[in-house]
């Protein structure tokens, strides 16, 4: 387990380490990530249950990193990704969200070829504001192979939350809004940006009438969160 970076936290509530996690220490710590990701997204009780086959099954894609914020021996966040792919579900929807949006096939190919899947990314809401978010974000991209980074989250009013923020900071820029994954009847925001994340962004190729929209907003107390739908499949 190799040591990232270690994150001043808020007075009296101690230093936050980030640690890159193996396959291994993921399945053995994956109750107390999932923990995070509920406590975070304010599910209710069990969903951890639903979705622990899910988050054990992207272990074994290609490409698949995990970063963990712990505080003392205790995860306060987790992240994780791996290497986009034609054959995932999260792909199939994407595109064909992308074809109904008024992208060419041509341009969505362009964005689609070659690119890491920010899949989750979540902190428990007692360190929120410490910058763990961001910190997850740049040790878990670093030195990505991919050309670019593509994740899916929640849609906000105004873009008002940390999430959104964080994103937006990142250089994110819009591929998809408001858009709706099969079996989840919540509204979507599809973000992304070339890679390495320490260069200067650049728009990615889009049809008419889709512009990039960034929004400057008061802070709220919402966590960083990117998530995949809750109707997600395995690969098939």
């Amino acid at each position: 387990m190799g040591t990232v970076t270690v994150v001043p936290a808020s007075a009296g509530s101690g230093d936050v380490t980030l640690l890159d996690l193996d396959p291994q220490q993921m399945r053995a710590r994956l109750t107390e990530a999932l923990a995070v990701y509920v406590d975070a997204m304010g599910y209710p009780p069990g969903t951890d249950l639903h979705r622990a086959p899910m988050w054990s099954e992207h272990i074994l894609r290609p490409g698949w990193r995990a970063v963990g914020a712990l505080q003392g021996d205790h995860i306060v966040g987790i992240a994780y990704c791996y290497r986009g792919d034609h054959g995932q579900w999260w792909h199939r929807q994407v595109r064909d969200g992308m074809r109904r949006a008024g992208w060419s096939p041509d341009r969505a190919e362009l964005v689609l070829a070659d690119y890491v899947e920010l899949t989750e990314l979540h902190v428990s809401p007692g360190v929120q504001g410490a910058g763990i978010g961001g910190r997850l974000l740049e040790a878990l991209l670093a030195g990505r192979s991919e050309q670019r980074v593509l994740l899916s989250t929640p849609e906000v009013h105004a873009e008002d939350n940390r999430a959104w923020r964080l994103y937006r900071r990142a250089g994110f820029t819009d591929v998809l809004r408001r858009f709706r994954f099969a079996g989840d009847s919540r509204p979507f925001a599809v973000l992304g940006r070339e890679l390495p994340l320490d260069t200067s962004p650049s728009d990615h190729p889009r049809p008419a009438g889709h512009p990039t929209s960034a929004v400057t907003a008061t802070p709220t107390t919402a966590t960083p969160t990117t998530a995949t739908p809750t109707t997600e499949e395995p690969t098939t």
